[in-house]
This record gives C-alpha cells, sequence and structure tokens, in this order.
C-alpha cells in the first residue's frame, strides 16, 4: 500500500527563524527566502522519488509562494484556518482521506536537504503499516510520523515531540537513516547536512555563499 505524505510549510520570508542570516550577504532576507525553498524542494524532490510513496501534499500557509514546487510533481493547498503545524497537518490528512480513507497517512517536515530517498523507504518498510515515528539527529524532534491505515495521524508536532509521539502510542523506528533524521533549524544542522551531502538546490545556495565551517 502506498503511503501519502503531507509536508506543511509557513511563509518562505517568515519560516526557519533561526536560520535567518545563515547565508548572509546583502540581501538577507530575500536569500533566506530562498535557502528555505531549497530546503523544501530538495526535500520534496527525495520524497517523490521514494519507493512506497504514493502521493505527496504541501499545506502552504502562502501557497502562491510555492507555486514552483509543483513542478516537483507534488500538489499544494492552503490552509483551512486551524492554527500552527498540527492544524496544518490534520487539514491535510482529511483532504487526503476524502479520496482513500483506508490509506496510510504520513507527515515529513520540510528540511530534510539531505534527504535520500532509499532511506525514506526503508523507513516506510520498517514501519510496517504500524503508527511510527523517526526522531531527529538529537532524537527530541520528529521528522517523519505515520499512521496505520485508515487510522489517525494524531500529529503532535511542538517541543518534545519524539516523547509526545511515544506517549501516544507511536513506534520509534530504530534505523539509522542519518539524511532522514537530518532536519535543519539551525546553522549548525545546515553544517550537518553539508556533510551528509545536501540535494541540488540547497548545495547550489551553500556553494556561493559564506556558512559556517
Amino acid at each position: 500500500m502506498g503511503v501519502d505524505l503531507i509536508v506543511p510549510m509557513k511563509p518562505p520570508r517568515s519560516g526557519k527563524s533561526r536560520l535567518r542570516g545563515a547565508l548572509g550577504g546583502p540581501a538577507a532576507d530575500d536569500e533566506h527566502a530562498g535557502l528555505v525553498r531549497a530546503l523544501a524542494a530538495d526535500t520534496l524532490r527525495a520524497a517523490t522519488a521514494a519507493a512506497g510513496v504514493r502521493r505527496v501534499l504541501v499545506v502552504a500557509t502562502d501557497p502562491a509562494a510555492l507555486g514552483e514546487l509543483r513542478d516537483l510533481g507534488v500538489e499544494v493547498i492552503g490552509e483551512d484556518g486551524e492554527r500552527g503545524l498540527n492544524g496544518a497537518l490534520r487539514h491535510g490528512e482529511r483532504h487526503l482521506r476524502a479520496g482513500d480513507p483506508a490509506g496510510v497517512v504520513g507527515a515529513l517536515q520540510a528540511d530534510l536537504p539531505a534527504l535520500r530517498a532509499d532511506e525514506l523507504a526503508a523507513a516506510l518498510t520498517e514501519a510496517a503499516g504500524h503508527r511510527a515515528f523517526t526522531a531527529d539527529r538529537h532524537g527530541t524532534g520528529t521528522t517523519l510520523l505515520l499512521a496505520a491505515p485508515g487510522q489517525p495521524l494524531d500529529p503532535r508536532f511542538g517541543p518534545g515531540s519524539a516523547l509526545a509521539h511515544t506517549d501516544s502510542g507511536a513506534l520509534a523506528l530504530r534505523l539509522p537513516a542519518p539524511s532522514l533524521r537530518g532536519d535543519v533549524d539551525t546553522p549548525g544542522d545546515l553544517e550537518h547536512a553539508r556533510l551528509l551531502g545536501l540535494g541540488e538546490r540547497t548545495a547550489a545556495l551553500v556553494e556561493t555563499c559564506c556558512v559556517p565551517r
């Protein structure tokens, strides 16, 4: 059974605030938005290439700012007024389940620029139809959450989400999958992702800008 993934995104100019200024330069606002879009584009390119992924849905606060992502074979919709990351995910889940109530729905963070399609596919295989998640490399956050077929996703993203998802009964996946666990919130995270091997869009920005080494 294929998995339908929801990828939530804030407006590129205001999202990822702890990364602001990571690339420097005189047009910091434009460069920041470009970095956020690049992180998402590399994440989505890997997600759509992963075996076992059937559909990728971006739920965006500002869909007009992300029109280019549709060229990657994903669907982009707006939020429905429900606040916060978990609200966006619940909206995406309702959208997907309207077409397939018995399907497997998942949530994937949009800041995995080193993501490898084979590592995402391996996580889907390990989950084997259970409600499951992968923690980030620090062990506190969540980069991927999967529902059981036809069952609620029940997202609990936010500070300490790995523990929150464990407490809610989700299975913590054990595969190493460094690229799947390598979300980017800070310049240090971006450097870690660079060492793993960035996707094309993010690598192009990093190569031409000043990033801490």
